[in-house]
């Protein structure tokens, strides 16, 4: 899944020899001398600024990880908290609530990854097969629309469409699948197929959009030589588009593998409900309820270290794994 521009140009720089030039430069081995500090003294004034505001805003509040081994009392502050060592987190292991929120997060999560991507890939060589500029601009452009609008919009379309008197039951219904209307957010089997699918549909015109660049950097004498040879098009996509967009799918997945305990907050906390509690709830709402609501700070916090160190083994486990393999990898 692609979030942030910043996501997009490392792809781009990746997949137009950004390594390549990498490896040029250092080959020169230019000397850093005071004359070509002093070019460089503006590009250098901005790297300052951009180095204190990560280390501000990104790096100085992991300091407040302390107080996953304190029983943090605001009034004290770190400082005066007594330390407790491992306690939160023996608690958060013994937890049979806790257990079963890292079991919802990581399967939602895994089905997640799973659905955007595959989704967002065939999307991409569909909307790629299209022969028709406009028509491909149009339902390109209408397809990043979901991306734009909020959960909260996204789940009350959901609501009124699995509703027991909405489109879904009315159709279901016409068509005879079922007798009765069903309420789809009462019964805890339907609940992650129904994140998936508001996922999918929110995410994939947008998370195709890295795949469309993919493809079109494929070179185009490939085509040309494979519809020579006689290939078909589902040929084509199978031994030229596939394999050309190879590295990007691996890189993306092993970029959004860490994401998979990242599973979700506002669609699990606006379509979750006391009947589908033991399905819906996610680490991130278990700390919602742990840190803020009952004021335990310090638990709240060694569960949001527990997800972050898990992410982490993740991605590096994964490009361990895609290494060998002899895969494209992160680092």
């Amino acid at each position: 899944m692609v979030h942030s521009i910043d996501d997009c140009c490392c792809l781009w720089l990746y997949q137009n020899g950004g390594g390549t030039m990498a490896n040029v430069a250092r080959k020169k081995d230019k000397k850093i001398t005071w004359k070509e500090i002093k070019r460089q003294k503006s590009l250098l004034i901005i790297a300052f600024f951009v180095t204190v505001y990560g280390f501000i805003f990104y790096y100085w509040p992991l300091t407040g990880w302390i107080m996953a081994f304190q029983n943090y009392k605001p009034a004290k502050g770190i400082l005066g908290s007594d330390f407790v060592g491992l306690d939160k987190f023996k608690f958060l292991f013994s937890d049979a609530a806790f257990l079963r929120v890292i079991r919802n997060t990581f399967c939602m999560g895994a089905l997640n990854l799973v659905t955007t991507t595959v989704m967002a890939i065939l999307f991409a060589v569909l909307l790629n097969e299209i022969r028709s500029s406009l028509a491909k601009k149009l339902v390109q452009t209408i397809s990043y629309m979901p991306h734009f609008l909020s959960w909260i919009i996204v789940t009350g379309i959901l609501h009124d469409a699995l509703s027991s008197t909405g489109i879904i039951n009315d159709l279901l219904m016409r068509f005879g699948a079922i007798k009765d209307s069903i309420n789809f957010f009462a019964h805890t089997q339907y609940f992650w197929p129904i994140v998936a699918f508001a996922n999918c549909w929110k995410e994939t015109g947008w998370n195709a959009i890295i795949y469309l660049a993919a493809i079109t950097a494929i070179d185009p004498s490939l085509y040309e030589a494979a519809s020579i040879d006689g290939a078909n098009r589902l040929q084509k996509i199978r031994y030229i588009t596939l394999p050309g967009i190879k590295p990007t799918i691996m890189i993306l997945l092993l970029m959004n593998i860490g994401n998979v305990l990242n599973a979700g907050f506002e669609v699990q906390y606006l379509l979750g409900n006391g009947l589908v509690q033991s399905v819906s709830q996610t680490i991130d709402i278990y700390v919602l309820n742990w840190g803020i609501s009952q004021n335990d700070f310090s638990l709240g916090t060694a569960a949001g270290i527990f997800k972050s160190a898990v992410s982490i083994a993740l991605i590096v486990i994964c490009n361990y794994l895609a290494k060998r393999a002899g895969e494209e990898q992160l680092f």
